[in-house]
């Protein structure tokens, strides 16, 4: 089919070569490729941010509950440690709650079980314990901390000592 001036009749066309295809697909993968290692950076932060935060609500209903229950409760470590998660356990050794830890945490340094007096305190000379989380990404490590003051009550810092 001819046109008015003797061209060739051109049909509109639409979508993209294969050539403008390929080049789109290979700049999309180099800016991933790029953006791998901060994304893995921001993901070991949200880690240690999630672990301390549960293990800080935790410790708040370990007080809780040993204000409720009027006795002796202990917040304690899992089989593997406290990288693998916890148990809030009463006088009579029964579950109160049960917690499995994410992976990819480390808690250098744990401290024994955490002791809770039925007046929502820790016992007489006991040690506040300090818990030192650390999640490493990308050549990055870092820390959240969470402890116990002498009266009981937990508190969380971002720091890179505890």
């Amino acid at each position: 089919m001819q046109s008015h001036n003797n061209r060739p009749f051109r049909r509109h066309q639409r979508g993209f070569t294969m050539t403008e295809l390929g080049i789109t697909v290979t700049i999309a993968a180099l800016l991933a490729t790029i953006a791998l290692p901060s994304f893995e950076g921001i993901i070991a932060t949200q880690r240690a941010r999630t672990y301390a935060s549960a293990l800080y609500a935790t410790l708040s209903k370990a007080r809780s509950e040993a204000i409720t229950l009027n006795a002796n409760v202990t917040l304690q470590a899992k089989a593997g440690g406290w990288q693998t998660g916890w148990q809030i356990r009463d006088v009579n050794n029964n579950v109160l709650d049960d917690y499995t830890a994410a992976s990819n945490i480390n808690v250098p340094t744990p401290p024994g079980a955490v002791t809770y007096t039925s007046s929502g305190r820790l016992p007489t000379g006991a040690a506040a314990p300090m818990f030192k989380i650390q999640t490493t990404a990308a050549g990055h490590t870092n820390y959240q901390c969470v402890s116990v003051n002498p009266s009981g009550r937990p508190y969380m810092m971002a720091t890179p000592t505890c």
